[in-house]
């Protein structure tokens, strides 16, 4: 790694750049990073850039819990190491690279609390079992003019929603996406007006989970970058607004054995065997699933009913209500196209942690075989609440607390980020939940608006 990366700085510093961005993902989804002269690349590959230890206890609003008692002081320090196979010059920031990094002790040991090494670890063990994932990422995110305090007030696009024309004022933005897009080495699959105000949304090709996760961090900087150069500003927040769409940050999923598709469409017109194993593991722990996918207070008010953002726990088949939407193959694309979307997933989770658990539910769900209950192709939050007792349709977690109890109450999914790792999100959530219960919803949705 070490040439590796002494070749990399060589080449960077013969284009012009100056720096790298060292990035990762806290326990609110928020990207951090530091940034090293390209002449230190080398060396930060071989011992890595020190950094607190206490940014496992970072809330969303840059508070540090010392409630976690592992890390209950102001003492210790980390080592951030690039994984240099990730290095991209930045083609929006063309003075800057970027690169993901690991989180290791000082003595260069795993660290408990890497959230990326939690995915790696879940990776390792479908390898184990011989299943392969692959994930892609749908990211929804609004727009306004630089220096804008609302995005309701100050619209970055006037709509319609999905028309070619909405996007006409945002040209030399959206041309920027696609060749920075391409040139970072992210595939986008489309790119539109969505429904929300001032909303788009873009698709990133499947791939897997890491570098799924890697590449969501990447496609922040992209975006945020492009916007900045044409004088806008994006929000990657669950809510712009109490009565708005909400940006749901939709993960895709899929699954292998030797090559098979597990989630092909059976005779039935949903998955069998396996594939229905993986999704009824989903099923099974999406209370906790979302916990950890959509962990933010803003995030339980975005998972209202009518706004395709999954609010009761059950699946469908292309329903855009359930949370868990399975998308079949078709004779047009192929049995190898089908798979599960989780809405109830936004940018304030860390995508390493979100895939991690994901993946860690559907092997369980494959191992366990529960009962996959039939599909619903409505919307039960317009039902009467006989009606979803007697299917079994109970609302997700609907504020902090509920959340932490499900959390909890789930041993697959606990016990996917350890102990150490556990207390530490449980802290930071707790810290987020303190500092909500001060504050009325619209206030609470403004000052989440421009933290991701």
């Amino acid at each position: 790694m070490t040439k590796a990366a002494s070749a990399a700085a060589k080449d960077f510093a013969a284009a012009g750049v100056c720096g790298v961005h060292l990035a990762w993902a806290d326990n609110n989804g928020i990207p951090r990073s530091r940034i090293v002269p390209v002449a230190g690349l080398a060396d930060a590959a071989t011992r890595g850039v020190g950094a607190t230890s206490l940014f496992a206890v970072f809330d969303t609003h840059d508070s540090i819990t010392y409630q976690h008692e592992d890390l209950g002081t102001p003492s210790g320090d980390i080592r951030l190491v690039p994984v240099v196979e990730r290095l991209r010059r930045l083609a929006g920031q063309p003075a800057l690279a970027w690169a993901p990094v690991r989180q290791l002790t000082r003595d260069g040991d795993p660290w408990p609390y890497c959230q990326r090494a939690v995915l790696e670890a879940q990776v390792a063990e479908a390898g184990r079992r011989g299943l392969e994932f692959r994930a892609g990422y749908e990211l929804e995110f609004a727009v306004a003019p630089a220096g804008s305090a609302d995005v309701l007030a100050a619209p970055g696009h006037p709509g319609p929603a999905y028309s070619p024309h909405a996007l006409v004022g945002l040209d030399g933005f959206v041309a920027a996406l696609l060749h920075d897009f391409a040139a970072n080495g992210l595939r986008i699959g489309q790119l539109h007006a969505e429904y929300g105000v001032a909303q788009l949304e873009l698709s990133l090709a499947a791939t897997d989970p890491v570098s799924a996760a890697d590449d969501q961090l990447l496609a922040r900087q992209t975006i945020h970058a492009a916007a900045r150069v044409h004088g806008l500003a994006v929000s990657f927040a669950p809510l712009i607004g109490l009565g708005a769409a909400g940006n749901g940050w939709h993960l895709h999923t899929s699954v292998r054995r030797q090559g098979r598709n597990l989630l092909e469409t059976g005779q039935t017109g949903r998955p069998a065997g396996e594939g229905a194993g993986y999704l009824a593991g989903l099923l099974r722990d999406l209370p906790a699933l979302t916990a950890i996918t959509a962990p933010s207070v803003p995030s339980t008010l975005r998972l209202r009913p009518g706004y395709f953002a999954g609010a009761y726990a059950f699946w469908g088949v292309e329903n855009r209500e359930a949370p868990l939407r399975y998308v079949p193959g078709s004779a047009l694309l192929g049995e190898g196209h089908a798979n599960v979307e989780l809405k109830t997933s936004d940018a304030s989770a860390n995508p390493y942690l979100a895939l991690a658990a994901v993946l860690a539910a559907g092997m369980a769900g494959i191992e366990d075989a529960p009962a996959l209950p039939e599909p619903i192709g409505e919307d039960p939050g317009g039902w009467p609440d006989e009606d979803r007792e007697a299917r079994g349709v109970d609302r997700l977690p609907a504020n902090p607390a509920e959340q932490d109890a499900a959390l909890v109450a789930s041993p697959r999914i606990a016990g996917v980020l350890g102990a150490e790792l556990l207390g530490a999100f449980r802290a930071v959530r707790a810290s987020d939940a303190a500092w909500a219960a001060e504050r009325t919803a619209d206030e609470i949705v403004a000052a989440h608006l421009w933290r991701y």
